[in-house]
């Protein structure tokens, strides 16, 4: 349980308790919230319930918050609990529970700082989704650490997430790509085919087709231009798809699903679903085309579901893509991840899904913001390997994974990301990944140096817990304690970058406790302090692999 969950319900029994004794009046009490105090020397928790009842109990704050205090219970958790102006009860937490608290740490292991928030439920995180007509650039990649940091997070709640990437191969994209691909493979052979402006102009247009060159030679030259365009397009997808994947794979991503937006239309889901809405008085005619009614719903426009020249308008994909993951598949909850030139998109969903007839809240559209690359102090918008686009594959190579997943959840998704290609690789505490990761493999020396000088591997786990009261244990443990609250609070915002606050404020504090505890001590006398502090650095080191693991940060054990 959460530590702020056991303090609310000690505070409960007390306001019963109270309440049975006279000392309160009967009166329904408010829910009780438990919170930090903004000042960290009042304690390590607070709670305003006194000034919340006032009102109904009709009495003054500090008068309720003292009859609270007198029938608060004994338990281990709380050492002292104070009452200040004009209500507050501050909760300081035992220096022993917490010293106890590495016990949980070490039976839990890597599955320490779970929380029970989706109690098994199926969600669904859908992210990437870029258009395969080329290969994943560095927006891309956002979007890519985000969805897979979240649908981590959920699962440390208690979700049961399905990872799904969206494959748009569907549409004038996928048209105007293979009229790209077929130009550009009769210019491979020297043929005279000019690109208008309309199609794709990257540079990885023309390597494509030269891949598609010398695998198949000019058999696509022997078509007609109809069946050229059809044939290339399917195999320009597929070696598209191959980069893409292989782009996924260096962040270290797996999907359980890759899903086919054509299937929604050649499976027949789409007609299915127009008979249905039409059926439901949900569609009307005009100026040719077919539209969605959701100024039913209270939006402020309809939308078209199918064009006047009779092909799916914008948002058909949304509504039958959306039935199908909540109507077929069953998800209960959905994540689609967004870059922000689609937040008017996400503002008309809700009303998409209210004409579909189901519940708005069970889908969130996480919207993040833009990536600008730096190097020496300049942007970079242009790649120097090709003069377009900078794929994830060529920051990945130049920086590595690890850099490019935390320094790209190091803010919050609606922020604007500068990522510093020169910060990211280097090798001092101004990079911030470099920073956690060191304190990690700082915590492996410390143990291994140990083993060296007598401590036998793992001997340190019968520690006597009791000895740790400096207070700078005593601040480690609590930060240790926090992560279950961390954790919830990730999953509840979709917002992984705490994750990353959590580790930069724990590695400052044990850095902290290094300095100010002498871990390994070569007095006999002092053996046994040793092998708690030991203990507590083994606890610490887990929860910073715990937490990296959440971010799909490598815990390295030496740098």
């Amino acid at each position: 349980m959460l530590v702020r969950n056991q303090l609310a319900e000690l505070v409960a029994v007390a306001v019963s308790a109270a309440q049975a004794a006279g000392d309160l009046p009967a009166f329904d009490v408010p829910p009780i919230e438990i919170g930090r105090p903004k000042d960290p020397k009042h304690g390590d928790f607070s709670s305003t319930v006194a000034m919340q009842s006032a009102k109904p109990a009709r009495m003054a704050p500090l008068a309720i918050a003292q009859a609270v205090v007198k029938h608060l219970p004994q338990a281990d958790v709380v050492q002292t609990a104070d009452v200040l102006p004009p209500g507050f009860i501050n909760f300081r937490l035992s220096p022993r529970w917490l010293a106890h608290f590495v016990e949980s740490i070490e039976s839990e292991g890597m599955r320490y700082g779970n929380v029970d928030l989706g109690r098994g439920r199926t969600c669904q995180v859908e992210f990437i989704s870029a258009n395969p007509t080329g290969p994943l650039h560095m927006g891309s990649a956002r979007n890519a650490v985000l969805g897979d940091a979240v649908a981590r997070v959920l699962e440390a709640a208690g979700w049961t997430v399905q990872r799904e990437y969206y494959l748009n191969d569907a549409g004038t994209q996928m048209r105007t790509f293979a009229e790209t691909l077929y130009r550009r493979y009769k210019q491979a052979f020297g043929e005279d085919a000019p690109l208008d402006p309309t199609h794709y102009q990257g540079e990885y247009m023309i390597d494509l087709a030269r891949q598609v060159q010398a695998a198949e030679g000019d058999r696509f030259l022997k078509l007609s231009p109809e069946e050229a365009i059809d044939a290339l397009g399917r195999l320009g997808l597929e070696i598209v798809m191959q980069w893409i994947r292989h782009s996924v794979d260096l962040l270290g991503i797996r999907f359980d699903c890759w899903f086919s937006e054509k299937s929604l239309y050649d499976d027949g889901l789409f007609d299915k679903i127009m008979t249905t809405l039409r059926g439901q008085g949900q569609t009307a005619t005009r100026d040719g085309a077919e539209w969605l009614l959701t100024s039913n719903f209270g939006a402020d426009r309809d939308e078209v579901l199918i064009r006047s020249n009779g092909q799916p308008g914008y948002y058909a994909s949304d509504v039958a893509y959306h039935y199908d993951k909540f109507v077929l598949r069953g998800f209960d909850r959905v994540i689609d991840v967004w870059s922000v030139d689609h937040q008017n998109q996400a503002r008309r969903m809700p009303f998409l899904m209210k004409a579909l007839g189901l519940d708005p809240a069970r889908l969130d559209i996480l919207i993040y913001d833009l990536v600008r690359l730096y190097r020496d102090g300049k942007e970079v918008k242009l790649s120097k390997r090709s003069g377009d686009i900078i794929t994830i594959d060529e920051v990945v190579e130049e920086v590595g994974k690890d850099a490019v997943r935390f320094l790209l959840l190091s803010r919050a998704n609606q922020s604007v990301i500068d990522f510093d290609l020169n910060l990211a690789v280097q090798q001092n505490e101004e990079n911030p990944v470099f920073y956690i990761q060191y304190a990690h493999a700082r915590m492996a020396s410390i143990l291994r140096t140990a083993t060296e000088r007598g401590f036998a591997a793992g001997s340190w786990a019968g520690g006597n817990l009791d000895l740790l009261g400096h207070p700078s244990e005593l601040t480690l443990l609590g930060k240790l304690a926090e992560l279950p609250e961390v954790i919830e609070k990730a999953a509840l915002q979709l917002a992984p970058h705490s994750l990353v606050f959590y580790l930069q404020d724990l590695a400052a504090t044990f850095h902290a406790f290094y300095r100010d505890c002498r871990v390994i001590s070569s007095d006999p006398a002092d053996a046994e302090l040793s092998r708690a502090r030991l203990r507590l650095v083994a606890a610490t080191k887990n929860v910073f692999a715990r937490v990296l693991t959440l971010l799909g940060v490598s815990a390295p054990e030496s740098m």
